[in-house]
């Protein structure tokens, strides 16, 4: 009897890191749920690709801020597999604003980038997590920031949701075990083009040679490298849960 490949959801795969993975992902057995909330397009380049990789692919429109679209994308991929074995929470979204600007940042801009950075990983885990427990195995990694670590960051309101949502991570670990290892990715900088729209050309450009030129590795992450300690996580770390792991170039040290 062929063996069932293993299933992934990746939110928010439409670009970057989410891409990234999905692609890992594809080329490395999985099947795949690749998941947009705007980008259509963007979405259908990277289901092409996972297919050309050898994966089977389900395209699925959801915001993770909406439960009811959490539990229709996971009834979409159990209705189509029979199983999802690998959650990861990658979507995300911010406003760019400095944190001493009190004024910049509302109560509206609060409690949508906790609804699709917090609640929404929390929406998504709690949809998957009966699934997993049934099948006796699973595995969540929680994309959160170096901005969660050290309070930094494109404003007070993400920093500080990413810092719950590691904190979510251990708690969660704590009670989802033995079935289900949880864990969280903290990156610093990452190269690609959701910085530069955010930051501008020019400050991404000099922010980027300055991290490049100061931190102890001399190094920021491209979204392949963060697809890599994902897929880390996911097939190799058995022993780990609970854990929060930096990929920063060092930059916490500094």
């Amino acid at each position: 009897m062929k063996k069932s490949k293993p299933v992934a959801i990746v939110t928010g795969s439409s670009r970057g890191v989410g891409a990234a993975t999905v692609k890992l992902l594809a080329k490395n057995g999985y099947n795949i749920v690749v998941n947009y909330s705007k980008s259509e397009s963007q979405a259908r380049e990277i289901q092409a690709a996972c297919i050309s990789l050898g994966a089977e692919t389900l395209l699925c429109k959801a915001d993770v801020a909406e439960d009811s679209d959490c539990r229709r994308m996971t009834d979409d991929a159990m209705g189509k597999w029979g199983q999802i074995d690998v959650l990861v929470n990658n979507a995300g979204t911010t406003k760019f604003n400095a944190h001493g600007n009190l004024e910049g940042l509302s109560k509206e801009d609060f409690l949508h980038i906790y609804s699709v950075n917090l609640i929404g990983p929390y929406q998504m885990i709690r949809a998957v997590a009966p699934h997993m427990k049934s099948a006796g195995k699973g595995v969540v990694v929680n994309i959160a920031s170096l901005a969660g670590v050290k309070a930094i960051g494109s404003s007070v309101a993400y920093c500080t949701s990413k810092a719950a949502l590691i904190n979510m991570t251990v708690a969660l670990a704590r009670v989802l075990g033995p079935e289900i290892r949880i864990n969280a990715i903290c990156p610093g900088f990452i190269q690609g083009e959701w910085l530069k729209a955010g930051m501008g050309q020019e400050k991404y450009r000099k922010t980027k040679d300055r991290l490049e030129s100061t931190l102890p590795l001399r190094l920021t992450a491209t979204p392949e490298m963060i697809a890599e300690t994902i897929r880390y996580f996911i097939e190799d770390a058995v022993l780990v849960t609970g854990e929060t792991l930096l990929l920063d170039g060092g930059h916490h040290l500094v």
